[in-house]
């Protein structure tokens, strides 16, 4: 297989390999803009590999709106990151409830 793909990458015969389209999982980084939220924003959210995830970062502090997405993914306190549905609250920044 290994030499198909080599061929097939250097333009030889195409029909022996087909890249395979990967959907990309969606992740979303909330936080509020204080010290430890930034800090994990830059340590965390950016280390998640770009090839695996897209992903969006929202700021609660500028972005109000979407306070009541962040609660009903089950998002508590910021900073917090959600992958696939599951929410991984990272140190302790603020509740959700103080930026109401």
């Amino acid at each position: 297989m290994q030499k198909d793909r080599n061929e097939a990458e250097a333009g030889g015969d195409s029909s022996t390999y087909e890249p395979q389209h990967i959907m990309k999982s969606k992740a979303v980084f909330y936080h509020a803009g204080c010290p430890v939220c930034v800090s994990a924003e830059q340590g965390l959210a950016g280390a998640l590999d770009g090839s695996r995830y897209e992903v969006e970062i929202v700021h609660l502090g500028e972005s109000r709106s979407r306070l009541n997405e962040a609660e009903a993914a089950g998002v508590k306190s910021v900073p917090a990151l959600v992958v696939e549905g599951q929410v991984f609250h990272i140190n302790h920044g603020a509740d959700l409830s103080a930026l109401k």
